[in-house]
């Protein structure tokens, strides 16, 4: 930040009210220079306090918003290079790409294709969030009818296209949708500026290397347009990798807001046809800094593990990714299949519970919480014991929600087999496997 705490005391209305939720003044005001609370928290500062504070304390990349309702995303208003520094904000968003180039045939499998991957994974939904239009020279009136058909499948799209008449056509027809008109160059970001702001839309900067590329963005802002994304592909992987961390370091480390933006890399352009090299270079881009990242297609096999590291990138390094706390039925449980019971730390629910889906045995998984951590970690720490166990079944009323009285337990804590059964009189305590990949076969084994 580039005011320290003292500095927005001065400021502030010295009231020490505890209406913000602090206990003073001054440490609302350095809360505020850490970034942990917005200054719009305190009721009391002056119109003019804010305007000289909103843009100092503001973080050094602008978060644009794309897209309406369910489909409107949030990208940039980052604050660190590195993840473990802080935390990232934005999560990467993935685009497939269509053309007006492409044949009639190629479109709609294109088209036909997007909508197939679209799965859960820890409470978020995994899918192809954006579309990005490319505009191949002429064929406005195709382009046009392409643009209708990519909005009609209800995703975020993106306008590749540098005429400006033609951009004016597609946003016509999809305007609505808030999407991206990737098209500024230095050759007519004046009239392109002039289009996305009468539809309301961000704006893409392209250029033809990084210093085309600031200088466009000035010139923009210069016009009063800062509803900018910024268009990082280069002629080659390398040029692209190396434009798309300096655009990032110099808005975090440099302080310089021209290049304070989220970021676009068009894969499409430096690897086309090269669907392995396209799913290395959108893994890479994900961890270093593309907002969104442009894919020539989007199969289970590359959305998978892709959307697994976007998972993991983006969350909060200080706080454990974790599942709700519950009775998970599967396979068609009801109140007298068997009982397993886990802890809330989302691998751990994930790697049980896909195994058992595939035994087809149908059991009642039951997730204690045990602060989002491993089943071995959660034991050392006392999270997970027979008293935080028979606590856990008072506060769900586990014995009046199912019948069965069997209780599978992780292998790693057997040693916990004789508390419990002391600690819930009834239950019947069975050890599991110490790995997860051997639960198909032991249930099968028990004949359930």
């Amino acid at each position: 930040m580039a005011l320290k705490g003292l500095d927005i005391f001065k400021l502030s209305p010295k009231k020490n009210c505890k209406e913000c939720g602090s206990p003073t003044c001054m440490a609302f005001s350095m809360k505020v220079a850490q970034g942990a609370v917005d200054i719009n928290a305190c009721p009391y500062f002056s119109e003019d306090a804010k305007a000289q504070l909103s843009e100092a304390t503001a973080p050094p990349m602008k978060t644009v918003k794309v897209g309406t309702g369910s489909e409107e995303f949030a990208l940039g208003g980052e604050t660190v290079m590195e993840r473990h520094e802080k935390t990232f904000v934005s999560k990467t968003r993935y685009a497939v790409a269509l053309c007006n180039c492409m044949s009639a045939e190629e479109i709609d499998a294109a088209l036909a294709g997007i909508p197939k991957v679209d799965y859960e994974r820890i409470g978020e939904r995994m899918y192809v969030e954006m579309v990005y239009v490319n505009y191949s020279a002429d064929g406005a009136t195709d382009y046009v009818e392409l643009v209708k058909k990519a909005a009609a499948l209800g995703r975020t799209l993106i306008l590749g296209c540098t005429d400006v008449e033609v951009a004016k056509a597609a946003l016509a027809v999809c305007k609505d949708g808030k999407p991206i008109l990737n098209g500024a160059t230095p050759e007519n970001y004046a009239e392109m500026s002039a289009a996305a702001t009468e539809a309301g839309v961000v704006l893409g900067v392209t250029g033809a290397d990084i210093n085309g590329l600031y200088d466009t963005v000035k010139a923009l802002e210069a016009l009063g347009n800062k509803n900018l994304v910024i268009d990082t592909t280069g002629a080659t992987v390398k040029e692209t990798f190396a434009n798309t961390v300096r655009v990032r370091k110099a808005a975090i480390k440099d302080g310089d807001r021209s290049f304070g933006y989220p970021s676009i890399v068009n894969l499409v352009k430096v690897a086309k046809d090269d669907m392995h090299l396209q799913s290395a270079l959108a893994a890479v881009f994900t961890i270093k800094y593309g907002s969104i990242v442009v894919m020539q297609e989007m199969t289970y096999s590359e959305a998978q593990p892709l959307y697994g590291l976007r998972q993991n990138i983006f969350t909060d390094p200080q706080k454990p990714m974790r599942v709700e706390p519950g009775i998970y039925p599967l396979n068609g449980a009801d109140e007298n299949s068997i009982c397993l019971t886990t802890v809330d730390f989302a691998l751990t629910y994930f790697l049980v519970s896909g195994e058992l889906e595939r035994s087809g045995v149908p059991c009642n998984l039951i997730i204690s919480d045990a602060g989002g951590l491993s089943v071995l970690t959660a034991w050392a720490a006392g999270k997970l014991s027979s008293g935080t166990i028979e606590k856990f079944w008072k506060e769900q009323d586990i014995e009046g929600k199912i019948k069965s009285r069997k209780l599978i337990i992780p292998g790693k804590v057997a040693v916990l087999k004789g508390e419990i059964e002391a600690k819930l009189p009834g239950w019947e305590v069975i050890i599991a496997p110490a790995e997860a990949a051997q639960l198909v076969k032991f249930l099968k084994d028990m004949n359930l």
